[in-house]
């Protein structure tokens, strides 16, 4: 990161109104889209910085809305964005720096992401497009949820598979799904909740006095029980976090069959960003699905 440093500095120093010079840097693990750096300034502050190639810049700058919208609500801990930008070299997005640990507060993570999902919009989708990892999420804006999780989501990274090698059986598989998507929303009709996007047990820790933080999101305005699916697939939060949850705003008893739905779009982008047997475990998914209509 040593001779990209200075444009950081400059833009960090505009943006407080202070001079600051950059001391020492260490690389954080934990992504594998960006590279993320803790830099210590010469007044012993410290910043959180990701950086990758100029043409994320528009990535960076839908997270850092994204960040906004949530810390907006008032309901659970974001980092704080400082700034964002690019030069020939890279781009980069500047965040306050937070001691995380991973040791989650279960009870008061599934209040706190509850009390997100209490804020809603009148439409799907979200003011503009953004990423989940490193592929493009579409958020048009539509008053239909079903058409919305069809076109932008589920028939998106379809395509998208198809384009990179997988079956035409299991994409036909995941055709007719789509045509019958309405069967698994009888008697239940989704509200459009501010959404993480990307929730699983990574981006979600705990501060230095043990209240909740989310990060990295892929913001958008959706189905709650999509936020919910996703803390499920790969695991990290424990029963009395659901529990939490379901005590200050329950969920649908259809979100037992539609979880499978939800989290089909994480394993599709996760074989499109990865390969390997991603595309078989969405095959699985599709045909399982299948079987409950």
């Amino acid at each position: 990161m040593n001779g990209k440093l200075e444009t950081i500095e400059q833009h960090i120093s505009k943006t407080i109104d202070k001079h600051i010079s950059f001391h020492k840097s260490s690389a954080v693990s934990g992504g594998c889209i960006s590279q993320s750096f803790k830099v210590t300034d010469t007044n012993k502050n410290q910043w959180f910085i990701k950086t990758n190639s100029p043409s994320s810049f528009a990535m960076f700058e839908a997270e850092s809305e994204g960040l906004a919208e949530i810390q907006k609500s008032t309901s659970i801990r974001t980092p704080k964005v400082i700034c964002h930008g690019k030069n020939n070299q890279i781009s980069y997005l500047v965040l306050e720096y937070i001691e995380l640990r991973p040791q989650l507060n279960q009870i008061e993570t599934g209040k706190q992401l509850a009390a997100m999902h209490q804020h809603h919009s009148d439409q799907f989708g979200w003011k503009r497009n953004n990423t989940i990892g490193s592929t493009p999420q579409l958020n048009q804006k539509n008053t239909d949820w079903l058409s919305f999780w069809k076109t932008q989501r589920l028939l998106f990274q379809l395509d998208l598979a198809k384009t990179i090698g997988y079956s035409n059986k299991a994409y036909d598989c995941g055709l007719e799904l789509i045509n019958h998507l309405a069967e698994f929303f009888v008697g239940y009709t989704p509200q459009a909740s501010l959404l993480h996007g990307d929730l699983w047990g990574g981006n979600c820790a705990s501060d230095e006095t043990g209240n909740p933080v989310i990060f990295d999101p892929a913001v958008y305005f959706g189905d709650r029980e999509t936020d919910l699916a996703m803390t499920e697939l790969f695991g990290g939060f424990s029963a009395e976090f659901y529990a939490s949850y379901n005590d200050h705003y329950p969920l649908d008893f259809g979100y037992k069959t539609r979880k499978q739905l939800y989290n089909l779009y994480h394993i599709l982008n996760h074989f499109n960003l990865f390969g390997g047997g991603y595309a078989s475990q969405a095959e699985n998914m599709t045909l399982q699905l299948l079987a409950e209509i």
